[in-house]
């Protein structure tokens, strides 16, 4: 059977998918990051072991914010950034959608879509307020376990307004309203919605939102968020089945089409020994400009596989004299 992979290394997660021809998921990965992006890839990948031993890679693809150290330590057949790998996946599963809402972990992305093309799209990077992280910081102070804050929301009859444009003005507001004795679930609706404000004031700012509207990332499973973008947009909202790693699925289906479409005649994988193999990333600072640029060196086994992080190109050629 011919598989193709795709990873998406991220900040807070790293997800793997494999696909086979037809498209169809047989594995998928949702793992932690935690700060270890390369023991992350490394322990997808002996999750889909059994898959990939009894299959033949035809291409891998790598996407997210980790994506070139994904790339260099995988063999990666194609590179792309999350928009891409995002809008791919969600017009595999909806092809007349017009909108992708992505909140993750530590950014948040809009993309909107055409006829079947991205046309724009906007990412907040700056604020952690309209982010997974706003959310679990906010759920540990209220001692309420994440897996349930959605579910605090829709209990709620009267949301109380949160400020929202900042985590730390959110925070005290928060503590504020809990002293004027509003009840858990308000305040949590609250919550959601000033995120939810957050996010269209900044990504969604001067944005045309239409319907279909997608809802991917980690934080779509947040039915307390899902409905407080239904209330505010006047819309309803989908959340994809593999909502949680669109971005591996979108890099999936990329590494497909460039296999079947020719671009890709024999994968660069590297093979399953890519979990037992030692690699590490370091990095020093280019001395040649003005520009000083920190480079970043990964070697595998002592010996150096790739390198970025230059605004020229010197550094990324591995001939001997560098």
């Amino acid at each position: 059977m011919n598989i193709y992979l795709g990873v998406d290394v991220g900040s807070v997660s790293t997800n793997l998918v494999a696909l086979d021809e037809e498209k169809t998921i047989l594995k998928r990965v949702y793992l932690r990051t935690r700060g270890r992006p390369i023991d992350a890839i490394q322990e997808g990948l002996s999750e889909v072991d059994s898959i990939v031993e009894e299959s033949d890679v035809k291409a891998v693809g790598a996407t997210g914010s980790g994506r070139t150290l994904a790339g260099a330590i995988l063999g990666a057949d194609v590179v792309k950034n999350e928009i891409t790998s995002h809008a791919v996946a969600a017009l595999n599963e909806v092809p007349e959608a017009r909108t992708v809402i992505e909140i993750g972990g530590q950014d948040s992305k809009l993309i909107i879509l055409r006829e079947g093309i991205a046309v724009d799209f906007a990412m907040n990077t700056v604020c952690a307020a309209g982010t997974g992280s706003f959310l679990d910081h906010q759920a540990s102070r209220l001692g309420l376990p994440i897996e349930e804050f959605g579910e605090h929301a829709l209990e709620s009859d009267t949301s109380v307004r949160i400020a929202g444009r900042c985590s730390v003005f959110a925070e005290s507001d928060m503590i504020h309203k809990q002293q004027f004795g509003h009840g858990l679930s308000d305040i949590v609706a609250g919550l959601c919605e000033a995120l939810v404000r957050n996010y269209l004031n900044n990504v969604g700012k001067g944005k045309e939102i239409l319907p279909p509207i997608l809802f991917q990332g980690g934080v779509a499973a947040n039915r307390g968020i899902k409905a407080a973008f239904e209330k505010t947009l006047g819309h309803s909202v989908t959340v994809p089945e593999y909502h949680d790693v669109m971005g591996a699925l979108g890099s999936a289906l990329l590494a497909r089409n460039a296999h079947t479409t020719g671009e890709i005649e024999e994968t660069s994988f590297r093979g399953l020994a890519i979990s037992s193999h030692d690699y590490e990333t370091r990095s020093f600072e280019c001395d040649v400009c003005a520009n000083r640029c920190e480079i970043a060196n990964i070697t595998l086994d002592d010996e150096i596989i790739a390198r970025w992080g230059g605004r020229c190109d010197r550094w990324e050629r591995l001939s001997a004299d560098n």
